[in-house]
């Protein structure tokens, strides 16, 4: 009787475990669609809110650490319950993702201000940049620009079980129509970080639409002051935004209350053409980390205090 090279059973065992998580996974997700919407988010608000701490304690910490960096005179008491009303708000993203497919096609549930102003010159974009952060419920910043027939693409961290990552790209088709350009070297559409850069250019370059999110600590970044303090900050929006001529419009979608409803506020970043790159690209890098600050500043609770910033 033949035996099976080892390489082999190990693929056949991988196939079986990430067919299982996916399968898990769709699952939970099925639980929590068949929930009404303001039931399954304030479940998982307050489950996040109560076990975050516990269970991500060196992401809680970390959380406390950079509200101390960025609001050093206020009480501990004040900065631990942002931490807290952070974690809640992560709860609600959890739930509102997988109902990203219906969240987007429920009346009421997306404002955008200034939508008139924006509607005007939505014909007239050209190449463009929409730039976020990780405020409210940040995938849906990219929604004026598909909700006036751009077809953005957007970059989004891969999953490495394949069946996942199809099963993530599949609910945000409707959000994203110009498609994710996966980062991670995962088998996929777009394959790793290098290759993917590139196709970010090319696909601006040609006139589309691009969503980045850019508040993020990026070890090769550029550091520009945010809250005071030096923060590594990715280049990538300003880069591109300067070699193809495209334009950036930065935007936050701020939750409204505790409920699965949003107002999106947008502002254009115009990007110098001096005949010195290097200082256009730091001064605009500056100015979009400075309407960050701006933002967290406004609505604290909103904004992801425990991913990574400074170093």
């Amino acid at each position: 009787m033949p035996t099976i090279p080892d390489a082999q059973r190990l693929s056949v065992w991988r196939d079986a475990q990430f067919r299982a998580e996916c399968a898990g996974l769709r699952l939970v997700v099925g639980l929590f669609r068949a929930m009404p919407l303001r039931l399954a988010t304030w479940l998982s608000a307050g489950a996040w809110c109560r076990l975050a701490p516990f269970i991500a304690r060196k992401r809680h910490q970390r959380a406390l650490d950079n509200l101390a960096i960025a609001f050093p005179q206020a009480s501990p008491a004040w900065r631990a319950a942002i931490a807290r009303a952070h974690w809640q708000n992560l709860g609600r993203v959890m739930v509102e993702t997988m109902w990203i497919d219906r969240l987007i096609h429920r009346p009421g549930t997306i404002e955008i201000a200034d939508a008139q102003v924006f509607a005007r010159y939505s014909d007239k974009l050209g190449p463009v940049i929409g730039v976020s952060l990780h405020q409210g419920n940040y995938e849906l910043a990219i929604w004026p620009l598909t909700m006036a027939g751009h077809s953005p693409a957007a970059v989004y961290r891969s999953v490495n079980n394949p069946y996942i990552d199809a099963y993530l790209r599949h609910q945000r088709r409707e959000l994203f129509p110009g498609g994710l350009f996966g980062r991670g070297k995962v088998e996929g559409d777009h394959g790793d970080d290098q290759k993917t850069g590139r196709l970010l250019m090319d696909h601006v370059r040609r006139g589309r639409k691009l969503g980045l999110i850019c508040d993020l600590y990026d070890r090769n970044g550029l550091p520009v002051p945010f809250f005071g303090k030096d923060a590594r900050t990715v280049t990538i929006a300003p880069m591109i935004a300067r070699r193809v001529g495209a334009r950036i419009w930065m935007a936050r979608c701020l939750r409204i209350g505790s409920s699965s409803r949003f107002r999106i506020e947008m502002t254009e970043l115009r990007i110098p053409r001096t005949n010195n790159p290097t200082e256009d690209i730091k001064w605009a890098t500056s100015e979009m980390t400075r309407q960050f600050e701006a933002w967290v500043r406004e609505a604290p609770e909103q904004w992801m205090w425990s991913n990574r910033r400074w170093n």
